[in-house]
């Protein structure tokens, strides 16, 4: 019996500390990797947005110097759109798409109005 008390504290004193050292470790560990992830996202995030924002604005450009806009043009726009602005987009992209949302639907319909 004498010879299990020292064992037991042997065990309390050295490996408690060593399994606590290891769950510290890999709790460090795993709050890192969830950083980095964290920061992974937002970078594709905010690529993401800026794709999405030079589209607009490229198709938009071209729509208005045209002057006109299909209603397939406009359906893609939105499709650009909405993903955009979901992604917290705004200022000159959201202005171009109103500006194009307000130009007639054909090169006729323009004539017309001329």
């Amino acid at each position: 019996m004498k010879e299990v008390i020292p064992l037991i504290d042997f065990i309390l004193k050295y490996w408690i500390q060593e399994l606590f050292a290891l769950v510290i470790a890999i709790i460090t560990w795993l709050w890192r990797a969830l950083l980095r992830r964290k920061q992974e996202n937002e970078q594709i995030r905010e690529g993401m947005m800026a794709l999405l924002h030079d589209r607009i604005y490229q198709a938009c450009s071209f729509f208005i110097a045209r002057g006109w806009c299909s209603p397939d043009d406009r359906s893609n726009l939105e499709y650009l759109y909405k993903p955009y602005k979901a992604l917290g987009g705004n200022g000159t992209g959201e202005t171009l798409y109103k500006k194009c949302q307000e130009l007639p639907l054909s090169a006729d319909s323009k004539e017309k109005e001329e």
